[in-house]
C-alpha cells in the first residue's frame, strides 16, 4: 500500500451547506417568533376565546322553595332534595353504552320503566345531547344508578314538594309541578315570593371538571322566602274530617267549611269534599282541586234572613220588640204565593228568624225600600270580594235592576234571587259576631288586627245575634247545632238548586253561626251540596258539622265555657248576657 493512501484523509468544509443550515435555522426562529408576536400582541382573542368555551362555565346554586306553615308553625308545603336522570345520547353511542344491556335492564327497573322504550328513547337519537329518563327520583335510587356507571347516563339536582297535610288542606294549599312551579292555590297566588332565585358564578374547570379558579358572581341570588298561613292545622283537620264523614254519610256531591277568627277576619280553617292526595299525581282531577269554599256560589236560602231583620232595624221600620202578624201562615204577594211550614200566627222578631218564617221576613222585606235590603247584603260582603286574594275567587251575583216586583224583593229577603259563596256566608256572620264590624278575609297570619268597616250598629248586630240563640234550642230549627257550653247564634238555610226554566229536585243544606254569643270568637259556615235520602235539611245534615268542629275548635283555643244553667238563663233572656 502507498503511503498516499495510508494518509489520513481531512474533511474539507462545504460553506454553502453551512449557510443553508444556519439560514433554516434561523428562518425558523424567526418565524416562532413571529407567530408568538402575532398570537400574544396582535390577535390574542381567539385563542383566548378556545381555552374559554374549553374551561370556562357558569355554575348555580341551587334554592329549595320556601316553606309553607299553618300559624303554629306546622308544616304544610316543604321541599326535599330530588334528583333527574337524563341521557346524553350522543356519549352512549359513542362509548358503546348498550354493550352491557344487563345494565339497562337494571336501570329500567329501578325506574319503573319498560327496558325496550327506555333503550328506545336513547338509540334512536344518536345525535342528540339530552333527554330526560326520570325526573324526581328518591336519593336512594340516584345512588343505585351512579353504581351501575352506565356511559351517557347523569344525575342531577332538583327538588320535590311534598304536602304533610295531604288532602287535608290540598285545595287551599294547591301544588306545584314537575318543574316546581306553583300551579294550584296558595302556591299558584304567592309562587313569586316562595321561589327564590339561583346564584350564577363564572368559574373556570380543569379538564376533569374540578373548579381552579373562582371568577366572578354572574347574578346574586335571592333566598326564598316562607308562608305563615292564618290556617290551625288542628282546626282544619277537624273541619276536613266531620264534613268528610257528613258527605258520606248523606251522599251528597260535595261539601265545604270555613272557620273565620271574628276579630282579625283569618281564616283559621277551609275545607272542601271531595279532595285529593297532592302527593300523589296519579289522583289529580280538576273536580277534586277546585277550592270550592271560595270558587262555587249558590243561593244561600234562609241564611240571609238575620240580615234582612238588621236591615229593617237599621232602617227603622220596626223595632225590636214589634210583633209581626203571620197569620194563616201564607201570603199573596204579586200573584203569587209566599209560605210557611205552619201558622205561626203573631211573631217577634227572634221567633221569625228561629221559625225560619217566609212570611214573616217577606213582611219586613216589603215595609223597606229595596236599596236599603240591597245595600245591606253588600255592605255584608255580598257581591264583591272578600280580600283573601286566592285564584278562582268568585264574587258572588246580587242582580241589579231598575225595578223590582213585590215577589221578587220577597224571594231576596229568603235567599232566593242572590247568589254567594262558602267564604262570603261565614264573613257575613263573622261581621254579626265582631258588633257589625266588616273585615277583610286573610288567608295570611297577622301581626296586628287590621282596620275594620262599620256597617251596621253594634247595637243591631247584639240585637240580632240574641235573637239567633234560640235557633238552637228547644223549638228551634237547628237544634243539633247547640253545645253545651258554648251558646250559638246561627241559621239554618235549605235551598233548592236552580236548574234550566226554575228549580229541580236538588237541595243545598247550609249553616252559618257564631259562638259563644257571650263572648264571640269564631264564625263558621257548613254548605252541603246534593244529600241524598230523607235528611236534606240545613238543620239535619249541616248543623252537626258546625256543632262539631266549634265545639272542638273552641276547646283547642281554650275558650272558657259557661255552665249550663248560666246559658238556660241566656236562652231564656239573652240580654243578661250583656
Amino acid at each position: 500500500m502507498s503511503k498516499q493512501a495510508k494518509r489520513k484523509q481531512k474533511p474539507q468544509l462545504i460553506h454553502w451547506r453551512l449557510y443553508v443550515v444556519v439560514g433554516f435555522v434561523c428562518l425558523l426562529f424567526t418565524s416562532l417568533i413571529g407567530r408568538a408576536a402575532y398570537i400574544q400582541i396582535i390577535e390574542p382573542e381567539k385563542l383566548r376565546h378556545e381555552s374559554d368555551m374549553r374551561t370556562l362555565r357558569t355554575t348555580s346554586r341551587e334554592v329549595q322553595r320556601g316553606l309553607i306553615t299553618d300559624r303554629n308553625g306546622d308544616m304544610l308545603a316543604v321541599s326535599v332534595p330530588v334528583r333527574a336522570v337524563y341521557a346524553d345520547p350522543k356519549v352512549v353511542h359513542d362509548k358503546d353504552g348498550f354493550a352491557d344491556m344487563r345494565r339497562w335492564q337494571a336501570l329500567a327497573e329501578v325506574l319503573h320503566e319498560n327496558t325496550d322504550e327506555l333503550v328506545a328513547r336513547v338509540r334512536d337519537n344518536p345525535s342528540k345531547r339530552f333527554t330526560y329518563l326520570k325526573r324526581q327520583v328518591t336519593p336512594a335510587v340516584a345512588e343505585y344508578i351512579e353504581q351501575l356507571k352506565l356511559p351517557g347516563i347523569f344525575l342531577k339536582s332538583e327538588s320535590r314538594r311534598y304536602y304533610p297535610t295531604g288532602e287535608i288542606t290540598a285545595q287551599l294549599v294547591g301544588v306545584t309541578n314537575i318543574d316546581d312551579v306553583g300551579i294550584e292555590g296558595i302556591e299558584n297566588t304567592y309562587n313569586s315570593w316562595l321561589t327564590g332565585t339561583p346564584s350564577k358564578q363564572k368559574v373556570r374547570k380543569s379538564r376533569d371538571g374540578h373548579v381552579v379558579e373562582r371568577l366572578d358572581i354572574v347574578q346574586e341570588g335571592e333566598s326564598p322566602n316562607d308562608l305563615v298561613l292564618s290556617i290551625d292545622q288542628r282546626i282544619q283537620q277537624l273541619a276536613y274530617r266531620e264534613l268528610k264523614r257528613a258527605t258520606e254519610m248523606n251522599q251528597a256531591t260535595s261539601g265545604s267549611v270555613v272557620v273565620l277568627d271574628i276579630h282579625t277576619g283569618e281564616v283559621l280553617a277551609m275545607a272542601n269534599t271531595p279532595s285529593y292526595n297532592p302527593n300523589a299525581r296519579d289522583d289529580w282531577q280538576s273536580f277534586k282541586m277546585r277550592n270550592r269554599a271560595l270558587t262555587d256560589t249558590f243561593e244561600p236560602g234562609s241564611t240571609v234572613k238575620p240580615f234582612v231583620v238588621a236591615a229593617a232595624l237599621e232602617a227603622g221600620v220596626v223595632k225590636p220588640d214589634e210583633i209581626i202578624p203571620t197569620s194563616p201562615g201564607w201570603m199573596r204577594v204579586g200573584g203569587r204565593q209566599v209560605r210557611d211550614s205552619n201558622n205561626y200566627g203573631d211573631m217577634s222578631l227572634g221567633k221569625i228568624l228561629v221559625k225560619s218564617s217566609n212570611v214573616g221576613i217577606s213582611k219586613l222585606a216589603l215595609a223597606m225600600p229595596v236599596e236599603q235590603l240591597l245595600g245591606t247584603y253588600y255592605s255584608m260582603g255580598l257581591g264583591n270580594y272578600s280580600g283573601i286574594n286566592l285564584a278562582g275567587e268568585s264574587a258572588g251575583l246580587i242582580q241589579e235592576r231598575h225595578r223590582w216586583s213585590d215577589f221578587e224583593r220577597a224571594t231576596l229577603s229568603f235567599g232566593y234571587g242572590l247568589t254567594a259563596t262558602t267564604l262570603q256566608l261565614a264573613r257575613m256572620y263573622a261581621t254579626l259576631g265582631s258588633g257589625g264590624m266588616l273585615y277583610p278575609v286573610s288567608i295570611l297570619k297577622l301581626k296586628q288586627q287590621p282596620q275594620g268597616q262599620q256597617v251596621i250598629s253594634p247595637e243591631v248586630a247584639k240585637a240580632v245575634m240574641h235573637m239567633l240563640v234560640g235557633v238552637t234550642e228547644q223549638g228551634g230549627t237547628a237544634t243539633q247545632a247547640h253545645i253545651d257550653g258554648y251558646p250559638v247564634a246561627g241559621k239554618t238555610g235549605t235551598s233548592r238548586k236552580a236548574v234550566a226554566g226554575g228549580y229541580g229536585d236538588d237541595y243545598m243544606a247550609l249553616f252559618a253561626g257564631v259562638a259563644p254569643v257571650h263572648n264571640p270568637k269564631l264564625a263558621i259556615a257548613v254548605v252541603i251540596n246534593e244529600p241524598k235520602g230523607d235528611r236534606y235539611y240545613g238543620g239535619d245534615v249541616s248543623a252537626p258539622v258546625f256543632a262539631a268542629v266549634m265545639s272542638g275548635a273552641l276547646q283547642m283555643l281554650n275558650v272558657e265555657p259557661i255552665s249550663s244553667r248560666e246559658q238556660v238563663q241566656l236562652a231564656a233572656n239573652p240580654r243578661r248576657a250583656e
